[in-house]
C-alpha cells in the first residue's frame, strides 16, 4: 500500500535573506535622505526615493508572494508540533510587504509618504506584539526565543519611527515645491561655526534700495539675510529610523547566520 503524503517546504531562510535585504536598503537610503536634507538638497532627495522604490518594490512583492503562500501551506495542525508558526511567522511577513509595495508606489510616484507612515506605525505595533507573544509563550514558539524578540523589536520599532520621519520628509518636500525654503534661520542669530560653513540656499540680498522723499534720498535697512538649517530635533527623528532598520538588519543576519545550519541538518537551529 502506497501512503501519500505532503512535503514540507522550509523557507524560513530565505524570509531571513528578505529582511536582511529590506534593511539593508532602507538603511542606506534613509542616511541618504538624512544627508539630503541636512544639506538642503531637494533633486537628490528625490533621486534616492525614486531610486530606492525599485529594488524595495521588488522585494516587497516577493515577500507577499511568499508570505501569502506561508499562511496557506505552513503546517498548522498541533499534532505536528509546529501549530501557529504560520501565524507568529507570517503574519508579520504579510504585513510588511504590504508597506513595502505601498512605500515603493509612493516613493515611485512622488506621492505623501505621511500615510505609508501611518501604515508602517500600525504594522509595526503589531509585529511587536506578535514577538512578545512568541517569546513569552509557554513553550517558547522557537529555540531562541531572546533573539527572535530582538529581530521582531528591532523592525516593529522601525515601523514606529517610520511616521515621524515621513511627516519631516513630506513637510520638506512640500516647502520646496511651494517654492519655499523651510527651516531658515537669521545669520546673526546663527552661531560664528554655523555662518561659516554652508547651510544651503541662502537668500542673498540685493543693492539697499533708495526711496526719494521730496528732495531727501533715504535708504531703506537691508533685510537680514537668513540661510537654511535644519532643526537638530528634526534630524535626529529622522536619522533614528535608518539607524534602528540597520540595528534590526544586524539581528536578521545573525539569526540568518544561526538559522541556515540547522535547517540545511548540519546544526543547531534558532528557528523549530
Amino acid at each position: 500500500m502506497t501512503m501519500a503524503f505532503t512535503p514540507f517546504v522550509d523557507d524560513l531562510a530565505l524570509i531571513e535573506v528578505f529582511l536582511l535585504l529590506v534593511a539593508s536598503v532602507l538603511a542606506y537610503s534613509g542616511i541618504r535622505v538624512w544627508l539630503a536634507m541636512r544639506s538642503n538638497q531637494p533633486d537628490m532627495l528625490r533621486k534616492v526615493l525614486h531610486g530606492t522604490a525599485i529594488p524595495i518594490g521588488l522585494v516587497g512583492a516577493a515577500t507577499f508572494i511568499l508570505a501569502l503562500w506561508g499562511e496557506m501551506t505552513w503546517p498548522f495542525l498541533t499534532s505536528d508540533g509546529m501549530g501557529g508558526y504560520n501565524i507568529f511567522f507570517f503574519d508579520p511577513m504579510l504585513l510588511l510587504s504590504f508597506v513595502l509595495i505601498a512605500f515603493a508606489f509612493s516613493a515611485y510616484l512622488s506621492l505623501r509618504l505621511e500615510y505609508v507612515g501611518v501604515f508602517a506605525l500600525v504594522a509595526g505595533g503589531a509585529v511587536i506584539f506578535y514577538g512578545w507573544t512568541g517569546y513569552t509563550a509557554s513553550p517558547p514558539f522557537t529555540k531562541d526565543p531572546f533573539y527572535t524578540l530582538l529581530l521582531y523589536l528591532g523592525f516593529g520599532v522601525a515601523g514606529l519611527l517610520a511616521l515621524p520621519a515621513s511627516v519631516i520628509v513630506d513637510y520638506y518636500t512640500t516647502s520646496v515645491e511651494r517654492g519655499r525654503t523651510p527651516w531658515q534661520v537669521a545669520l546673526s542669530a546663527a552661531s560664528p561655526r554655523s555662518r561659516s560653513r554652508s547651510w544651503g540656499v541662502r537668500a542673498a540680498q540685493p543693492t539697499v534700495p533708495r526711496v526719494f522723499a521730496g528732495s531727501a534720498a533715504t535708504e531703506q535697512p537691508p533685510a537680514e539675510e537668513t540661510a537654511f538649517r535644519m532643526p537638530k530635533i528634526l534630524q535626529a527623528l529622522v536619522l533614528m529610523f535608518p539607524v534602528i532598520i540597520a540595528l534590526a538588519g544586524i539581528a536578521a543576519f545573525w539569526y540568518f547566520g544561526v538559522t541556515l545550519p540547522g535547517h540545511l541538518g548540519n546544526g543547531p537551529s534558532a528557528a523549530p
